[in-house]
């Protein structure tokens, strides 16, 4: 019925060429337009005005001399305005833009390090966009966006890189436990060496205390029983240890065999030894 009634109908977001005797006529918009077949008008084809992706792998070598393939995602749309230009002007517009893809990126990558690549891939989708904006214009097509969605190095370069990144960081982790064991190796001895001077002074001051002991003890002695001198108290207090230690040493059921000399001459060489002991150690101070 629409043939008949010379009458065409364009859907949203399309154009329509229409052509008189073979040439260019108009650019119908969407909805129902007059056609009429007489007069020698007739569709010559449609135009989408969406959106369009092309997505366009590039193999290509960086400056570092690794292969690389750049995967760059273009968005780009017909223009209503300049319909008739992306109708008749390119044959194959997706060819067309990844020949300039390629001729960018190839142009581009191989001025940069692998590791510059994956920190400039802003300034790669930059670039092609630009290229692509200034050649398509002339054509009717609007460049949207461009992004390069990935970097795929070859598999043995990627498993280089992964394991110089574990390397580094395997680096970084014997330092830091090195330097965890270097703090607690020095707070180990900084804290044996506290317990040490502290053992010292406790044992010092033992030393002290007995000192003092036997002194009062002896003075207290020699003013309670006249005509006694320091060297007897000194000699029964000594004695009066002795034989405590003795009994101690029976008392303990775990300690080991002791063999001492027992006797009131052995009693005379013991209290003989510890005085000069004492002397000696007055005489050192």
């Amino acid at each position: 019925m629409g043939g008949l009634l010379c009458c065409v109908k364009v859907e949203q977001s399309t154009v329509s060429i229409r052509e008189r005797f073979g040439k260019f006529d108009q650019v119908l918009e969407p909805g129902c337009h007059c056609l009429p077949w007489f007069l020698g008008k007739q569709i010559a084809g449609n135009l989408s005005l969406r959106l369009q992706q092309l997505d366009v792998r590039c193999e290509t070598k960086t400056k570092d001399n690794v292969f690389v393939n750049v995967v760059a995602s273009i968005q780009y749309r017909a223009l209503a305005e300049k319909a008739s230009d992306a109708f008749y002007k390119l044959t194959n517009t997706k060819s067309q833009i990844q020949a300039y893809v390629f001729d960018v990126i190839r142009a581009f990558v191989p001025k940069l390090n692998l590791d510059d690549v994956f920190e400039q891939k802003n300034d790669i989708a930059k670039a092609v966009e630009e290229e692509l904006e200034k050649a398509m214009s002339a054509y009717g097509f609007e460049i949207v966006q461009t992004l390069i969605v990935d970097i795929e190095p070859d598999e043995r370069v990627k498993k280089a890189m992964n394991e110089i990144n574990a390397a580094a960081r395997m680096r970084v982790a014997t330092n830091d436990k090195a330097e965890a064991e270097k703090i607690i190796q020095i707070k180990r001895a900084e804290g044996e060496a506290e317990s040490k001077y502290l053992s010292g002074l406790g044992i010092a001051r033992q030393r002290q205390a007995i000192v003092d002991g036997l002194r009062d003890s002896v003075l207290g002695f020699s003013e309670n029983v006249p005509g006694t001198s320091a060297k007897d108290v000194l000699d029964m207090v000594l004695i009066t240890q002795y034989f405590d230690t003795m009994k101690e040493i029976g008392a303990s059921s775990k300690s080991s065999a002791v063999f001492i000399p027992h006797g009131p001459g052995a009693v005379q060489d013991v209290a003989t030894q510890i005085r000069s002991g004492f002397l000696q150690a007055s005489s050192a101070h």
